[in-house]
């Protein structure tokens, strides 16, 4: 395999899908070898797949002649022998990957693609205009971001996340009353702040709407869903129509299912998770209390109603600190966290 046209290598753009769907050559606003603009993941998958046909049906068209090549792909710890036109460029590696490896690719992250090269022994970032004229090892490699938590939190990044606080619940939940009580106070606080809300309801067909006492005014999204996730498409949209999101605070039920599962999505989405202790449980306090512990493992920050509140107005001076200080006045229940 060789550069096709000189010997001039340049970093190669790293493909990264953000919370959108939208991929990005990140550092630039052109790919390699087609200097195409962002796209999103279907557009990359779509072009990828016309280009292939294109030179399968033109074989005369591709450099070098028609026919394919072997090419080893290599992802993690897997290396999986399959072939390319002869003349392939980027996007139709990038094709094959997915097609390879599309249900272990992490699409939110970036991603940059080297070429063994026998002159070094080892591989390099693919050259410029690389084209596939013989056989080759390509790998895909996700850059390793490293991300400090610090667990700030402002209204204008913060949006909330209220998950299937629905009737047919109320007497299976322990604690119900008690995290219905705090979640009010959450939404109070959200609404005084400006802070969207996304709230989600379980097979309401079924288990009923979100209970009477959780005044949804002013919510941003009310979403029915079957998935125990809160992470579905309509919520990565919305999340999208809102400029410079960077947390979320999650409460609703149950713990260890539907919130446990919609944090671990959305820290692997890049975004900061706060799950507020006091106004989420399950069925089983042994499975509220595991799912706590794992989820502060992982990273997400498990905190209370009151400690989320204060954050967010930050100063005595805060316009709004006076309502908020009203709505904490009353110490929020301990909703069974605390052995008496």
């Amino acid at each position: 395999a060789e550069p096709h046209g000189g010997e001039e290598e340049q970093e190669e753009p790293q493909l990264g899908l953000g919370p959108a769907g939208t991929a990005r050559p990140a550092g630039g606003e052109e790919a390699a070898g087609g200097g195409a603009a962002a796209r999103t993941a279907a557009s990359w998958r779509g072009s990828a797949r016309r280009s292939l046909k294109m030179a399968a049906a033109e074989p005369g068209a591709a450099p070098g002649g028609g026919g394919s090549v072997p090419v080893l792909f290599c992802f993690s710890v897997f290396a999986r022998p399959s072939s390319v036109p002869h003349g392939a460029g980027y996007e139709l590696l990038i094709q094959k990957f997915l097609s390879l490896y599309g249900d272990q690719i992490d699409m939110h992250r970036k991603f940059v693609v080297q070429l063994f090269a026998e002159e070094w022994s080892q591989y390099i970032d693919l050259p410029k205009g690389f084209l596939v004229n013989e056989r080759c090892k390509v790998r895909l490699v996700p850059l390793q971001i490293q991300i400090t938590t610090l667990g700030n939190l402002t209204p204008s990044s913060t949006v909330f996340f209220c998950c299937d606080m629905q009737e047919r619940f109320r007497p299976a939940i322990k604690y119900f009353g008690d995290i219905i009580s705090v979640g009010q106070r959450l939404l109070q606080g959200a609404r005084l702040l400006g802070i969207p809300v996304i709230v989600t309801e379980q097979y309401p067909k079924g288990l009923g709407s979100t209970v009477q006492e959780i005044d949804l005014t002013g919510a941003k999204l009310v979403l029915p869903k079957t998935k125990f996730s809160m992470v579905l498409p309509e919520v990565e949209a919305a999340l999208a129509e809102i400029p410079g999101v960077r947390s979320i605070v999650l409460f609703g039920v149950e713990t260890h299912v539907c919130i446990q599962q919609t944090a671990l999505e959305l820290i692997g989405r890049g975004l900061e998770v706060h799950i507020v202790a006091d106004a989420t449980s399950s069925r089983s306090m042994m499975d509220r209390m595991f799912a706590l512990e794992r989820l502060a493992r992982t990273g997400i920050i498990v905190t209370t109603s009151e400690a989320i509140l204060l954050q967010l107005v930050a100063d005595k001076e805060h316009p709004k600190f006076k309502e908020i200080q009203n709505l904490i006045k009353a110490s929020a229940p301990e909703s069974g966290l605390l052995s008496k």
